[in-house]
């Protein structure tokens, strides 16, 4: 893993003066960037219910190949569900996609918190808060993982 620095971020990485405290601070891409090259929403949404589903064992394993890292997988999933809930709030009004989408993005800043070696943007979970502070901390990982290649899948 990448050596830490104050406050949340990786060694090296600008913006080091980043506050823990500030999900703000996060320089995430705006959605319109993040999600340029995400999958229609009707796609993904059933892409993310088949991997739940594999991680599950309520579906066989669809993906030719050997089985990937469970971790990797696992955080490939936990990404994919919360960029899709990110999504589909962006698209509402509605309250209960925002809901959704702040408690998927926590769901993954708390996994990322305990395997921070699976982490590819450059502010480390401990740099984000609830509320838009993860929800933007989604985004940065949306990207860091697409551009890495989507491991996990």
């Amino acid at each position: 893993m990448t050596g830490l620095a104050r406050h949340g971020v990786r060694s090296g990485v600008p913006d080091e003066g980043v506050t823990p405290g500030a999900g703000e601070g996060i320089d995430a891409p705006p959605p319109h960037e993040a999600y340029a090259n995400a999958p229609d929403l009707r796609r993904e949404m059933h892409q993310v219910l088949a991997l739940g589903a594999e991680r599950d064992g309520r579906q066989a394993r669809t993906v030719a190949g050997p089985p990937a890292d469970a971790a990797v997988a696992e955080r490939a999933w936990l990404l994919r569900r919360a960029a899709l809930m990110d999504r589909m709030a962006l698209e509402s009004s509605d309250p209960g996609p925002a809901g959704a989408a702040a408690q998927t993005a926590g769901q993954l800043v708390a996994y990322d918190r305990r395997r921070p070696d699976l982490v590819a943007g450059p502010h480390l979970p401990d740099a984000v808060t609830p509320g838009l502070g993860r929800r933007r901390y989604v985004r940065q990982e949306y990207v860091a993982w697409r551009s890495a290649g989507r491991p996990g899948t």
